[in-house]
């Protein structure tokens, strides 16, 4: 397999960046944007990027367009999380250098399911891998000879649907991701808020019950043990486990085997019109709206996008947390509501926004090998013409440039 090296230098200095969206798509940008922020989102090169989804069972990575559209796409098991760093890194490498072999990479964005610092620099802490304050962004643009740029996973689906998802158009975002637990996003005129010290947005951890579950963190009454998948489920399987009446179809489903309950499970029988999945997803919908109340409390945005494996059940989510929402609301008949939308990314939300931002640091490596390539041109029209003059002198062969 050629290296990562080898690939990079002649696309990036054989690449020339495309224009800027048009028509209505650039409108909305503009529109939606800082100045700042503008200049750089817009200046950004049209060229591919490879997106890193890390979670806690995958590893997911993809090539995407300036448009947001995935190219190729390819999966691999998460490393035991009792495994080193290195681990890690080498999974991401060989995803990045296989992907590399056929398509045009000028930059890496990974999302990674855990704290990352304001400088998008160092994973603090993730609760799947052994990742402890581990400056993976340096780390890996040493092995990829190419720009590298760290997110949390939540701040990137969130990114991804704003510029191409539910949240387009929108100034005030913020995204909630439902899966084992609630993760989160806050974006203003077109900038990912991340707080001081890079770890906003955790809003599954706000309590809501005093001395309720007790959740993971090590807190009581956390948001996420009463809307999520693991709450979800918890409900189901307690439950089944007592026996209860309404519960003798899923029994019946998984064979007697509780732990065979899933959260996927749960979904599809609820679609099928089974009452105690529809009355489930009722509970966590409308705790879902209230969590959603108070957010919009403290931070009044124009639409809340809700993602995550378990909005897939759509409507049996959406519709009670609405409810719930207008029912909870601060100022309510005073005030505008927020909308809330599902969000249209799906599961490849968090890679599509990693590559996308990604793509606003790839300018830095085109402009040292844009550098690099006029030098090296420079010297070749001075040879050049050192040979039509006929000194019969023989340059110093330039050493090609390298990323």
């Amino acid at each position: 397999m050629s290296t990562y090296r080898d690939l990079a230098l002649p696309r990036a200095l054989g690449a020339r960046a495309g224009g800027t969206p048009s028509g209505s798509a650039r409108a909305t940008v503009l529109r939606t944007v800082s100045a700042r922020e503008r200049r750089s989102h817009l200046t950004a090169p049209r060229v591919p990027t490879v997106g890193i989804d890390i979670g806690g069972t995958k590893v997911m990575a993809g090539v995407v367009d300036a448009d947001g559209n995935v190219l190729e796409k390819i999966k691999t098991e998460t490393p035991d999380k009792s495994k080193s760093p290195k681990v890690v890194e080498d999974t991401i490498a060989e995803l990045v250098l296989d992907l590399s072999d056929r398509h045009d990479v000028h930059a890496v964005g990974i999302g990674a399911a855990g704290w990352v610092d304001a400088d998008r620099s160092r994973v603090l802490f993730a609760p799947h891998l052994a990742w402890r304050n581990e400056p993976l962004r340096d780390a890996l643009q040493a092995r990829l000879a190419v720009p590298v740029m760290v997110d949390n996973d939540a701040n990137t689906a969130a990114w991804a649907e704003w510029r191409f998802g539910a949240g387009r158009g929108e100034d005030h975002l913020v995204m909630i991701t439902l899966g084992t637990g609630i993760g989160g996003a806050i974006l203003e005129e077109g900038r990912v808020k991340r707080g001081k010290y890079g770890v906003a947005g955790e809003f599954g951890h706000m309590q809501v019950v005093p001395g309720g579950h007790r959740c993971p963190c090590g807190n009581r009454g956390c948001w996420e043990q009463y809307s999520s998948g693991n709450a979800l489920v918890r409900e189901a399987r307690e439950l089944a486990a007592a026996d209860s009446p309404v519960a003798y179809n899923i029994i019946d489903r998984v064979k007697g085997s509780i732990p065979d309950i899933t959260g996927p499970l749960i979904t599809e029988l609820a679609r099928e019109g089974d009452a105690m999945c529809v009355e489930l997803f009722q509970d966590i919908g409308q705790w879902l709206g209230v969590g959603i109340a108070n957010l919009a409390a403290a931070l009044d945005p124009s639409c809340f996008v809700v993602g995550g494996g378990v909005s897939a059940a759509d409507d049996l989510l959406i519709v009670p947390a609405r409810d719930a929402f207008r029912r909870h609301l601060t100022g309510r008949g005073y005030r505008p509501e927020a909308r809330i939308a599902k969000a249209q990314l799906g599961p490849e939300a968090g890679m599509v926004g990693a590559a996308d931002l990604a793509r606003l640091v790839a300018r830095r490596f085109r402009r040292a090998n844009r550098r690099r390539l006029e030098r090296y041109e420079r010297y070749e029209r001075y040879a050049q013409a050192i040979r039509v003059g006929g000194t019969g002198r023989t340059p110093r062969t330039p050493q090609e440039p390298q990323p």
